[in-house]
């Protein structure tokens, strides 16, 4: 059954009512050439998600009725927190994507010193706007419930100075000698929030700045894995341990 992201809020979808679907999930539904009495999936992101029947297509607009509801939940089993240095080029959105479908909560897009992307003003607006679509996308392929947050791009020096991170387990992904091998939280219920950084990996001094706030250097071991590659393969290790 198609899936569709429809960011209303509970109250207005109570089985049995009928809902004007947004204007995006609308021009998804045309675009399936889906027609009255069709049914699809519907969810707002506060969890569960709504079945409901098709009952007008019009030009521009799309109307619903919302049949029932079902307290289905497809997370994993804590709270997984990234904080990257962005790669180049359509990198960024293929991270986006997987980390969505893996189970990530939220998702800082760093500026570091070795950065290439560097965002500022309505063009970082944008991004976050691009890379905020495509999380959503990827919940309604995936059968999420809950949309990740994609934080505004920011500078790493920034996101170390404001603590705004949750409690829990902090890491930072390196290469420098002495960084311990990674591993899981023992308690299944941790919060993790990871960092790493973009091609060439994190300074020095980045590294110092993190040091300082509590985070622990950790390795993955003697391949040297892509900016985007590296905490996908942490995410999807937490999914599967809990």
């Amino acid at each position: 059954m198609p899936r569709f992201h429809c960011p209303l809020p509970a109250a207005a979808l109570l089985p049995g009512t009928d809902v004007d679907l947004p204007a995006g999930a609308a021009r998804h539904v045309q675009v399936l050439r889906m027609q009255p009495g069709d049914s699809l999936t519907l969810f707002n992101g506060e969890g569960g998600e709504y079945t409901a029947t098709v009952t007008r297509m019009g030009r521009s607009d799309v109307a619903v009725r919302i049949d029932t509801h079902t307290p289905t939940e497809r997370e994993i089993g804590r709270a997984v927190h990234l904080a990257v240095g962005m790669p180049a080029n359509d990198r960024m959105d293929w991270l986006v994507e997987k980390a969505t479908e893996l189970g990530v909560t939220s998702i800082w897009p760093l500026m570091t010193e070795r950065s290439v992307l560097r965002l500022k003003g309505e063009r970082a607006d944008k991004k976050q706007a691009h890379w905020q679509a495509i999380a959503v996308a990827a919940c309604e392929q995936c059968g999420r419930n809950r949309v990740p947050l994609i934080h505004a791009p920011l500078d790493l020096a920034r996101f170390a100075a404001q603590k705004a991170w949750p409690d829990g387990q902090r890491c930072v992904l390196s290469l420098a000698e002495g960084s311990r091998p990674w591993s899981s939280p023992s308690d299944a219920a941790t919060p993790v929030v990871l960092v790493n950084g973009p091609e060439g990996g994190l300074s020095a001094n980045e590294e110092g700045l993190l040091l300082a706030q509590g985070f622990l250097p950790v390795s993955l071991g003697s391949r040297v894995l892509r900016a985007e590659t590296a905490p996908l393969a942490v995410l999807a290790a937490l999914g599967l341990a809990g």
